[in-house]
C-alpha cells in the first residue's frame, strides 16, 4: 500500500485516524544508526509502526523493529515524543492519519537484520553521512535529538 506525506500544506487531505506509533534508534558499537530505506516512499527511516491493541508503548517499538528489521532489542531510554498536527500521511486503502510518535532508543539482543515486506534497503548509518541520505523531514528531529544527547526527552 502507497502512501503520501505532507507535512504544513493547506492542500492536505482532513486526517480521519489517530495512529499511536513507536520508533527507535539502534545503534551498532561504532555509533551507526539503523536505518531502513522504506519501500512505500523510497525514503530512509528509523524502524517502527503503529502500536497495536497488544501492546505497550515500549513493547510496540520492540516488536516493529523485529518485523521491519529481524533484530531483537531492548529498550535504554527516551528520545522523545512526536505529536505535529501539520504532519499527515496518506494511503492508497483511503486512511488518512495524523500520527503521534513516541521515540525511544534502543540496544540490539539478538536476531540476524533482515529485509522485510516494507523495506528495500536496511544500513546502518554514521552520523556524519545522514545529510546525505534522502530521509522524510519529520525523522530528522528525532535523529538530531538523539544525537544531542540531550538531557530531557524532546516533549512535541
Amino acid at each position: 500500500m502507497a502512501r503520501t506525506e505532507f507535512y504544513d500544506d493547506p492542500e492536505a487531505p482532513e486526517p480521519n485516524s489517530l495512529v499511536v506509533a513507536a520508533s527507535a534508534v539502534i545503534t551498532d558499537d561504532d555509533g551507526r544508526i539503523l536505518l531502513q530505506r522504506r519501500r512505500d516512499n523510497g525514503l530512509w527511516a528509523l524502524p517502527g509502526g503503529g502500536m497495536e491493541m497488544t501492546d505497550s508503548l515500549p513493547g510496540t517499538a520492540v516488536r516493529e523493529v523485529k518485523e521491519e528489521t529481524g533484530l531483537d532489542v531492548e529498550i535504554t531510554g527516551l528520545v522523545g515524543t512526536y505529536t505535529d498536527p501539520r504532519h499527515v500521511i496518506a494511503y492508497t486503502d483511503g486512511e488518512v492519519r495524523r500520527q503521534f510518535n513516541i521515540c525511544f532508543t534502543a540496544r540490539v539482543t539478538g536476531g540476524t537484520l533482515a529485509l522485510s515486506d516494507e523495506s528495500t534497503e536496511l544500513r546502518f548509518v554514521a552520523p556524519a553521512e545522514l545529510n546525505a541520505l534522502p530521509i522524510h523531514h519529520t525523522q530528522r528531529p528525532r535523529l538530531d535529538h538523539f544525537l544531542a544527547n540531550r538531557d530531557t526527552p524532546y516533549l512535541g
